[in-house]
């Protein structure tokens, strides 16, 4: 199951927060069709949050068909966003948390790791584009 975490310093609404976790996990297969979601009055107790913004998430992910909601029962994945690279992903993850502990161990702090993602993959994706005439994807 998903456990969500809220970064305090995001300017991303904390709803968002919350659809951006679940599609992460959705897409690299932590989270397949069947599972279910915590239960919206668990994350807002964990987080502390109101449960109307967990609601909110959990309604626009069902607007987006990625979830379905059973009433008295619980939030449950519809559909996932892995696709065929997601066999792939297995072997890159580990050479990418060997590369994450190095950068710690190097004093990089998370958001200096994440900073450093961020920029070289932009980078990456505006070269490769640059390169076929394409637009850089998101």
């Amino acid at each position: 199951m998903i456990e969500f975490v809220l970064n305090s310093r995001s300017r991303v609404n904390t709803y968002v927060q919350l659809i951006q976790q679940v599609k992460q996990a959705l897409r690299v297969g932590l989270l397949t069709p069947g599972d279910q979601l915590p239960k919206v009055r668990d994350v807002a107790q964990s987080l502390a949050i109101n449960p109307n913004t967990v609601l909110k998430a959990y309604r626009e992910l069902e607007i987006e068909g990625l979830v379905e909601g059973r009433p008295g029962v619980g939030t449950f994945v519809r559909r996932t966003l892995a696709d065929a690279s997601l066999a792939n992903q297995v072997e890159l993850r580990e050479e990418l948390v060997a590369w994450v502990r190095r950068a710690r161990a190097a004093g990089l702090a998370p958001e200096d790791v994440t900073a450093l993602v961020e920029t070289t993959m932009r980078a990456a994706l505006a070269a490769e584009a640059s390169r076929d005439g394409t637009a850089p994807a998101e």
